[in-house]
């Protein structure tokens, strides 16, 4: 894929969920490249809500391209309607092109991909199919079992190709810069295979803290997340899907990050090294 930067600075883009894992990167990349940027969020100065469909088209005035992320997955149940209609204002507002993060492995979350390109089919759409996040462990879900010793997931013993998001912000700023218009299906992930028992062994040699990983089922990681406060119907939703993406159907790496940015993806062990010396675990 090639890039243009310059032309990229005269568009406007719309970042659906500005302050998110991967947007916010998306976000800072565009801002230091001088491109007008949107960042959109609940409580933000662009409104945006994927449950208000009300605020979508002033945020999408006046936009030429959008990343779009939703939560809180691409396979949740709502989420094809909300591509559909996020879709329809989009064209009508004027989207050149829409980059659109995506699960790896999810056939729910094609549903929702068809969903916004039916739905926009003069509109250039570029799809990020990533694997799960290296960032996971440090800013995301999964970070307060590392800052408290053990990693409790659903994923038995499968290996995951764990993608950094900072690799991927890197594409999405390829990809909304790409010369061709041409609709692209990219899937990205780290350059190894990882089980959450090398993860947590990783973590434990470079931070020197006692670490282990628990397998539980997914009704058992699901009763976990309530336990935390989180609604039932959105627990279940998150246990069942990461008890299919970790059956064994995705552990395979891929050249995606390659093929974009023309390097190598980071290493799971450069990303520990990186997140111990920022201060991520330190308590």
């Amino acid at each position: 894929m090639t890039t243009n930067t310059e032309n990229l600075k005269q568009e406007t883009v719309l970042v659906t969920s500005g302050t998110g894992k991967t947007g916010r990167r998306v976000v800072e990349r565009l801002t230091a490249l001088g491109v007008p940027v949107r960042s959109g969020s609940r409580s933000g100065g662009v409104p945006f809500d994927w449950e208000d469909e009300s605020g979508w088209e002033a945020a999408l005035r006046g936009a030429d391209a959008a990343y779009v992320t939703y939560y809180p997955d691409l396979a949740a149940p709502g989420a094809a309607e909300a591509m559909e209609a996020f879709g329809r204002i989009a064209a009508r507002s004027g989207v050149r092109r829409v980059v659109l993060l995506s699960g790896r492995g999810e056939p729910q979350a094609v549903v929702a991909e068809e969903a916004l390109r039916a739905a926009a089919p003069g509109m250039a759409l570029t799809v990020l199919r990533s694997a799960f996040f290296t960032q996971n462990f440090s800013e995301g879900a999964l970070l307060d079992g590392v800052l408290g010793g053990e990693l409790v997931f659903p994923a038995g013993t499968t290996a995951e190709p764990f993608v950094d998001a900072d690799d991927l912000a890197d594409v999405v700023v390829a990809a909304l810069a790409g010369d061709s218009q041409a609709e692209a299906v990219h899937e990205l992930t780290g350059p190894r295979l990882l089980t959450f028992d090398e993860v947590a062994a990783e973590i434990a040699t470079v931070t020197g803290r006692e670490m282990r990983y628990v397998p539980v089922s997914g009704d058992e990681y699901a009763a976990g997340l309530e336990g935390y406060g989180m609604p039932g119907p959105e627990a279940g939703f998150l246990a069942e899907l990461f008890t299919m993406l970790l059956d064994g159907h995705n552990a395979v790496t891929t050249d995606g990050v390659k093929r974009v940015l023309g390097r190598e993806p980071k290493d799971f062990g450069a990303f520990v090294k990186e997140a111990a010396e920022d201060g991520a675990w330190r308590v």
